[in-house]
């Protein structure tokens, strides 16, 4: 088949089609005699298993380690402690986004539970000193500097 015929196939672009190709992510794809590229049934396959593995958090160096020499040699050991890994990864992810999450519902309450006697740079002061109280080894260096410097001016006030 055509690149064009394959776009449609798989709703790709013949240009992400060709990128594929260029990454090695294709193997080996025949030309005919006028230079054009011919797919076959496997490479639809190919690109449906490449965007599934984009779209669940593969780079695209990940799914070239990945993808066999032919759909029919998988090594499926290897694949299946890949993906374990990649679940292990995914979970550290949601643990971390957990805790970035419940650090921003506390400054949302911190801001909503302004005491009436403070300005807001007073009350940003308050909120980032509980911050910095709260656990400075979680912070980022950059912004643990600036939340001490923030909380320092706080105390002096």
């Amino acid at each position: 088949m055509t690149i064009g015929q394959l776009a449609k196939r798989t709703g790709l672009t013949s240009s992400r089609i060709r990128f594929y190709e260029e990454m090695g992510l294709l193997g080996e794809v025949e030309r005919k005699p006028n230079g054009y590229r011919t797919y076959s049934e496997e490479t639809v396959v190919l690109l449906e298993l490449i965007t599934v593995a984009q779209n669940v958090g593969f780079s695209l160096e990940e799914i070239r380690t990945l993808l066999p020499s032919g759909l029919n040699h998988w090594n499926h050991d290897a694949l299946t402690s890949v993906l374990l890994k990649k679940v292990s990864d995914i979970e550290v992810l949601e643990a971390e986004l957990a805790k970035s999450k419940g650090r921003l519902l506390d400054i949302i309450a911190g801001i909503q539970e302004k005491p009436s006697h403070l300005d807001c740079a007073d009350n940003t002061r308050r909120i980032l000193g509980q911050i910095l109280k709260s656990g400075v080894g979680d912070n980022p260096p950059a912004l643990t500097g600036f939340w001490q410097h923030v909380a320092t001016d706080s105390q002096q006030d």
